[in-house]
């Protein structure tokens, strides 16, 4: 079995730092939505029922730490 380290320094977990990311409620919900291929933010409000402005804050805490990318839907259309 695995032991502390002998002067009390915290280890470096990948687990925490995962859950620093997508650890909590809205973030893990907006991981769902995304996965089941939606892409309009209109859509992930509604199905994740998230206020506007936590929903814009998990998102760009999600593309920040890499999880997801934005892409322009559309070369044709003014970017959104």
């Amino acid at each position: 079995m695995p032991t502390a380290p002998a002067d009390n320094t915290p280890r470096d977990c990948t687990i925490a730092d995962a859950l620093e990311v997508v650890g909590d409620r809205w973030s893990l919900l907006v991981v769902r939505e995304l996965f089941y291929a939606q892409r309009r933010f209109t859509e992930i409000a509604r199905n994740t029922r998230a206020p506007r402005h936590i929903l814009t804050a998990r998102l760009r805490k999600l593309v920040e730490h890499g999880v997801f990318a934005r892409t322009q839907y559309s070369p044709l259309h003014p970017q959104r």
